[in-house]
């Protein structure tokens, strides 16, 4: 197959030979040919060797390399990297098993599939492009997605209205690669728990598959205590709190829609359990007028930052909830308390979260530190990929 040629800059090529998957437009020294957005290209560093393959696209990120040495990008290179992200879910133990059909298939660069992302709902894939390319290759993977999962595999939906690049102007409609909508509820299972999933409408995929392993820590420190769950989406802390024993729970998010998914979700699991209440309100709102009475509080906010230019107004946000939530949380309380922007580090997460305990005087200390679980895998290469920080604390 022969491909347009991107060459880069003397000495540009340092990152590539590190293995790191993004080339920057500023990078780039000439292009051979006139790729369109979303074209599969060669780069040559500028003493004219191979560097790799990838998708080409308009923007500050000039490639996604897929592949660095020479390969066609046809359909047993898709093959070949879908049966390498199943394998590692099937060693994880998440393939669908009587007590979990929902996890992640694909995470973009962590593998080696840059602009994807897949989703694992029972029978049905939901599929997100990043870039472009991969926009382009959607019926291809889909393809290949088909014949490795056979018939444990009902249907597609490709969803990425919301995640494509705007400038592309693609004029894109969401829409079933495989199967169709069957007018019902859907439904799947997380660690023996049933969710219902709105892919068609709900945030992202339609559900929050990151938070899984953290939620299942939660659990085991609900037994007993009054639990708020802020930003609650689908409640999915909020059911693993009940069957932690809470003794009462509070679900809070702005969204209506939302609030009515939390219900929805703690019914199919706890039908007539009067323990749980949710509230369709602004967090803000919300602690301000609450009283004294939760003993463990979740702060699962959407991401403040989605760029670098609004990062200082992100962290004085950060700082600004999780100080409501220790003036507001009892002796003895446990915080969870979680950033998915991808801008904000580690550190200045940590540190937003101690100027907030400062300020309020209390004396904390950190239980765990948490993360995305092992189905969001982060190359070594393209640490950008960690972008789920959360701490988990005593208030005394």
């Amino acid at each position: 197959m022969i491909y347009p040629k991107i060459y880069l800059k003397p000495k540009k090529e340092e990152s590539v030979l590190r293995l790191h998957p993004w080339i920057f437009s500023g990078a780039v020294a000439r292009i051979d040919g006139q790729p369109e957005e979303g074209a599969v290209v060669e780069v040559f560093a500028a003493d004219g060797r191979l560097l790799g393959v990838g998708h080409y696209q308009i923007g500050s990120i000039a490639v996604r390399l897929l592949a660095f040495d020479e390969v066609t990008i046809d359909h047993a290179f898709w093959l070949d990297r879908l049966r390498s992200a199943y394998n590692l879910r099937q060693m994880l133990g998440l393939d669908h098993t009587p007590e979990n059909d929902t996890y992640r298939l694909v995470y973009g660069e962590g593998d080696r599939l840059p602009g994807l992302v897949i989703d694992m709902y029972a029978d049905t894939a939901v599929m997100q492009a990043h870039s472009v390319g991969m926009h382009h290759a959607r019926h291809d993977i889909a393809t290949a997605l088909r014949e490795l999962l056979g018939d444990r595999l009902q249907a597609i939906y490709y969803k990425s209205d919301g995640t494509l690049p705007f400038k592309a102007a693609l004029d894109h409609t969401d829409e079933y690669l495989l199967g169709r909508y069957s007018g019902g509820e859907h439904l799947a299972t997380e660690r023996g728990l049933r969710f219902g999933i709105d892919w068609l409408k709900g945030q992202k995929t339609g559900f929050f598959v990151d938070q899984r392993e953290n939620r299942r820590l939660l659990e085991q420190y609900a037994g007993g205590r009054t639990v708020l769950n802020m930003f609650c989406y689908t409640g999915g802390f909020s059911v693993y709190a009940i069957r932690g024993g809470a003794r009462a729970v509070h679900s809070v998010d702005s969204s209506s829609k939302a609030v009515s998914l939390t219900e929805r979700n703690v019914a199919l699991n706890f039908p007539n359990d009067d323990r749980h209440r949710a509230f369709a309100e602004d967090a803000f709102d919300y602690l301000r007028r609450a009283g004294n009475d939760y003993d463990l509080i979740i702060l699962d906010p959407p991401a403040f930052a989605k760029h670098r230019d609004v990062l200082r107004n992100a962290l004085q946000g950060y700082r600004k909830l999780n100080a409501a939530a220790f003036e507001k949380i009892r002796p003895g309380g446990i915080l969870f308390t979680f950033s998915c922007s991808q801008v904000v580090s580690r550190n200045d997460f940590r540190l937003a979260v101690f100027t907030a305990a400062a300020q309020t005087r209390r004396h904390v200390r950190i239980l765990h530190q948490l993360t995305q679980p092992a189905d969001h895998p982060v190359s070594i290469y393209h640490p950008e990929g960690e972008y789920l920080k959360g701490l988990v604390l005593e208030v005394e």
